[in-house]
């Protein structure tokens, strides 16, 4: 039995501490009990982790030009490229876009070798889609990109304000932590977000703000706050600047246009005024808007003006989308930044390129990632290098991006996977470690550096990120600068860098863990559990400063022709483009494809019941979704997940109908306001395909997923042709032996193909969604059908002997389904979410699938009322 190793959770910017264990079945994953960010816990993402770790979807040797390569030779190709267009147009002509995902010292090295060695700031990160507008709004308040609090704040506060932030689903763990604060000491719980999310399950209050007027109501909040003399003024004189400002703009301000009911504003801002512990935690809904860096100083305004920040129980906080993110801020992974929090002011130009002592110093910011695919479109930047991330799915205006790749000269990704929207431009593939197998460090939202350790040897030829960048530093001839022995060598560089002529004058300094022993450090927290307790800023003059904002509305404005908000966001059980838990069956049970949430008022209107597909046209592209008919969402409003690519639907990419607006200080995309239509897709016939494997689909709308050991393709088209062309297809996959019936009156069909007696696919055609036990099926895949009346089941879809489909996933922890769910509500022997779990486990393990227990109850006694 091998020890167990300790690492890191690849997934959200909580930082959960993992156990990885092996034994004669396998790897198994539990979570860390001594890790600060979640004492054992785990969401339904990090429990299935084991499920992940396979090598069926990974790239494993570099491939150069379509043909497989070896490291030499693309580590040459790559770096005589990379020479080739600077050498021709200039180092700005090269770029490096990277990720949350990636390591601190993977970070580091890709900084290093840009803005220290080539001599370009074009480094930028996906991390630029979630939270940059924290970034800027956290540096023009406090002088630095600086967390103020931490995770017990959320136990130890007696008021928490999620601001666009659906913690249930995002930040399951953090959540589960409220959760238990709330039902312990009573804390009161205020959700401010234009959809009833599963966060509302513990809200005291909610209220549904009209989209992007988040300054309106911070600024109100603020005027109240003042008029109810809860401001500290103590505080504001002795350590703020801007006040009066800002107060006056505050007061200017029109908390109508937020169109929330005036007994909720006021019962919010009284209870916000009265509560001296109060955390705001903000997430992607403040931060994805043209406005982002505005919201989150609206935010910090009202925290500083109350004195309410670097004490217990009280402060403004971020919670960040990525694992690293927060590691990507610390070490310049935005176009803006140089690493160790410094800037592009000529003192930290100075300091970085002697500590570096850099060949050639980047000298001013560089392209943000929006500008930066529109540059690469325009020709401006000739060759890009891809770490970790897919934006041909992620970043809005996805056609303009794919676009820009198809036309550009070098296009060089780093990644874990053989296919992704992306990689389908690379010119150069390098395979990079897998989570399990890197080595490394992250650091989560509350400033917590963790390990993230190695329990796998590395697959096939996969290199660490830092080692790629390293070698092709050295074939350029910077190998002195780069030549790190292994990850540790890296850290303790960029340790010593955020040292180096700090003495206290810069937030971060690592010094302290260059005496840690990298390969068993435990999670610690820099700065301290809290920053700004003493009033002491990183400003030129220590003093924070509050800066006065007005509401400025989404940039995309509604019309006759596209009246709808789209909204867009994530799903509890699936993460960014589905590289990874699509992977684990389990994970797309709940979700296992796009849904377009739409108000029951809003579907009548475009002719949309609920279950039919759905056709959303934006003024830039469009994408087909399946409708769920929802009071969640207001009228007017529609919700779409932000997971879907070419690699896993058709015509599912939301990216296509997101225009690139962003904030003009953040560069930050505006992700949550497109306006769209719906329509409904005239459909004609539906159809679901199971196999170990889908060959080429060539139906209109198509949409995969992983059941058990096979994938199920859900599919639809408007003519019998694309049928007949799909059947084609299938023949020439899995060969001529196909049994069949077909009810051509009825529109009805069913196909089985056998080969050496054993099922491998199997296709049911109907007018609309085929009536059939998929998980039935999809378990058959690959096994021998012994005799007759097995055929025949499986050309009827139904399980023989009464075996029960238990539908769709609720509780991905414990895989507890819908129908079985309500199968035991309806015998009358549970009444309560506890008697539930216990009777199917269901809701004991992350809690995420809380909310929806409690709505299968409500649901029937309001049926029984």
């Amino acid at each position: 039995m091998a020890e167990p190793i300790r690492t890191t959770c690849p997934y959200c910017g909580t930082g959960c501490g993992i156990i990885a264990e092996k034994s004669a079945a396998g790897w198994a994953v539990r979570g860390d009990p001594e890790h600060p960010a979640n004492y054992g816990r785990l969401c339904s993402k990090g429990t299935t982790l084991a499920d992940t770790l396979g090598l069926e979807t990974r790239l494993l040797q570099p491939v150069v030009d379509g043909r497989p390569s070896d490291w030499d030779t693309a580590i040459t190709e790559t770096a005589g490229r990379i020479r080739a267009v600077t050498d021709l147009h200039g180092p700005d002509a090269f770029a490096f876009y990277l990720s949350g995902q990636l390591l601190t010292e993977d970070y580091y090295a890709a900084n290093k070798l840009a803005k220290g060695f080539i001599g370009t700031a074009n480094v930028d990160t996906n991390s630029r889609l979630c939270m940059a507008s924290t970034v800027a709004g956290h540096r023009r308040a406090f002088g630095s990109d600086t967390v103020p609090g931490c995770y017990e704040d959320l136990e130890r506060a007696d008021l928490v304000v999620l601001v666009g932030s659906n913690l249930a689903w995002c930040h399951p763990v953090l959540f589960q932590r409220l959760k238990k604060a709330r039902d312990l000491r009573g804390t009161k719980v205020v959700v401010i977000d234009p959809r009833r999310t599963d966060s509302c399950d513990i809200a005291d209050l909610h209220l549904p703000l009209a989209p992007g007027s988040d300054v309106a109501l911070f600024n109100g909040l603020l005027a109240h706050c003042e008029a109810a003399g809860a401001l500290d003024f103590a505080f504001i004189d002795a350590h703020t600047t801007g006040f009066s400002e800002t107060l006056a703009a505050a007061r200017a301000g029109d908390v109508a246009v937020t169109g929330l009911d005036r007994g909720n504003l006021t019962r919010f801002f009284d209870l916000f005024a009265t509560t001296r512990k109060v955390v705001t935690v903000f997430s992607q809904g403040v931060n994805q808007s043209s406005a982002g860096t505005d919201k989150v100083s609206a935010i910090l305004n009202v925290h500083l003006a109350t004195g309410r920040i670097g004490h217990t129980g009280m402060g403004p906080f971020s919670v960040t989308g990525q694992p690293n993110a927060m590691g990507g801020r610390e070490v310049g992974g935005l176009a803006n930044q140089l690493a160790a929090h410094m800037g592009f002011d000529p003192v930290s130009i100075d300091r970085v390129g002697r500590f570096w002592k850099a060949a050639k110093m980047a000298t001013s910011e560089g392209l943000k990632a929006v500008e930066l695919f529109r540059a690469i479109d325009a020709g401006k930047v000739k060759a890009v290098w891809i770490m970790a991330t897919n934006p041909a799915v992620s970043l809005p205006e996805s056609d303009l991006v794919r676009r820009a790749l198809a036309k550009c000269p070098v296009v060089i990704v780093s990644d874990g996977v053989a296919d992704t929207d992306t990689l389908r431009f690379a010119h150069i593939k390098l395979p990079a470690h897998a989570w399990g197998e890197k080595s490394g460090t992250v650091t989560n939202s509350d400033r917590t550096i963790s390990r993230q350790a190695p329990f796998l040897s590395p697959a096939g030829e996969a290199r660490a990120n830092w080692w790629a960048v390293a070698q092709v530093a050295r074939v350029l001839g910077h190998g002195q600068a780069f030549a790190w022995p292994g990850p540790q060598q890296v850290f303790d560089e960029y340790a010593r860098l955020t040292g180096f002529e700090n003495g206290g004058s810069r937030d971060l300094d690592l010094s302290e863990a260059l005496s840690l022993d990298y390969d068993r450090f435990r999670p610690f927290q820099w700065g301290g559990k809290r920053m700004f307790g003493d009033g002491r800023f990183y400003t030129a003059d220590g003093r924070a400063v509050l800066v006065p904002v007005s509401h400025r509305p989404p940039k995309e404005n509604l019309s006759l022709r596209y009246p709808l908000r789209l909204n867009t966001g994530r799903y509890r059980d699936h993460w960014h483009t589905l590289t990874r838990t699509a992977l684990a069956p389990r994970l797309s049970g709940h979700r296992p494809e796009a849904l377009l949430d739409i108000h029951p008022d809003d579907a009548a209107k475009a002719g949309l019941t609920d279950g039919a597909l759905a056709v959303i046209r934006s003024r830039l592209g469009q994408m087909i979704a399946r409708a769920r008919l929802t009071q969640e969402q207001q009228p007017g409003h529609v919700f779409l997940p932000m997971h879907w690519n070419d690699c896993f639907a058709a015509q599912g990419l939301v990216g296509r109908l997101l225009p690139g607006h962003t904030d003009p200080l953040s560069g930050q995309p505006e992700s949550k306001h497109a306006a769209v239509r719906v329509t409904p897709f005239a459909a004609t016939w539906a159809g679901a395909l199971i196999c170990a494997a889908p060959p080429p689909l060539t139906p209109p709308w198509w949409s995969r997923h992983r059941q058990g050991p096979a994938q199920v393709v859900e599919m639809a088209g408007t003519a019998p042709a694309q049928i007949a062309a799909q059947l084609d297809a299938l023949d020439q996959h899995f060969g001529p032996h196909r049994l069949e019936i077909v009810d051509a009156a009825r529109g009805i069909a069913r196909y089985a193909w056998i080969t050496d007696g054993k099922l491998v696919a199997a296709l049911f055609i109907a007018p609309d969604r085929p009536d059939m036990a998929r998980a039935w099926v999809a378990g058959l895949i690959g096994t021998s059908l012994e005799d007759g009346s097995e055929r025949t089941a499986i050309l009827a879809g139904k399980a023989p002997g009464g075996q029960a489909d238990q539908g769709p996933i609720i509780c991905a922890c414990f895989s507890v389904g819908l129908h079985t769910i309500q199968r035991l509500i309806a015998s009358g022997q549970v009444s309560s979410v506890a008697a539930i779990g216990a009777a199917l486990k269901a809701g004991t393990g992350c809690g995420s699938c809380v909310g929806e227990l409690k709505g299968l109850l409500a649901r029937k006694e309001t049926a029984l009322a």
